[in-house]
């Protein structure tokens, strides 16, 4: 089961996690690239038709990257910008289940039988959870 840390992760391109066996490790690899290629777009997107022309070089020298074309920059920014909206998506119609903590905003609300807070806040509990191997 993956949580919702490790969908950052997997979207950052932090997961440390690369699979037990050769048909996980090439799923992996599947995934990470078909990340880039979505990155790929997003990045062309940014530096081109949603800047109509302005800051272009700033956003060039901010998503500059490796030579590999991870977008890690560009990932993370879109994380953060997006992580809620992604939070929302998975947990819109989860109602009753015991798989998270009943608790919201420093106690004062429960989530009330749904799988996130009424103000449609991301648990940080469950965000940026500690990797071991």
């Amino acid at each position: 089961a993956r949580s919702f840390a490790d969908i950052g992760d997997i979207i950052r391109g932090k997961d440390l996690f690369r699979g037990y066996d050769d048909e996980e490790k090439n799923r992996r690899e599947k995934l990470e690239q078909k990340l880039k290629e979505i990155f790929a777009k997003i990045y062309d997107d940014v530096t081109r038709t949603s800047t109509r022309g302005k800051n272009v070089k700033k956003l060039k020298d901010r998503y500059q990257d490796d030579a590999k074309k991870n977008y890690y920059k560009l990932r993370e920014d879109w994380w953060t910008l997006n992580r809620q909206k992604v939070w929302y998506a998975i947990t819109c119609d989860a109602k009753g289940f015991d798989y998270f903590r009943n608790t919201c905003s420093k106690g004062q609300w429960g989530t009330q039988g749904d799988c996130r807070c009424a103000i449609n806040d991301v648990p940080t509990y469950l965000d940026y959870v500690p990797q071991y191997l």
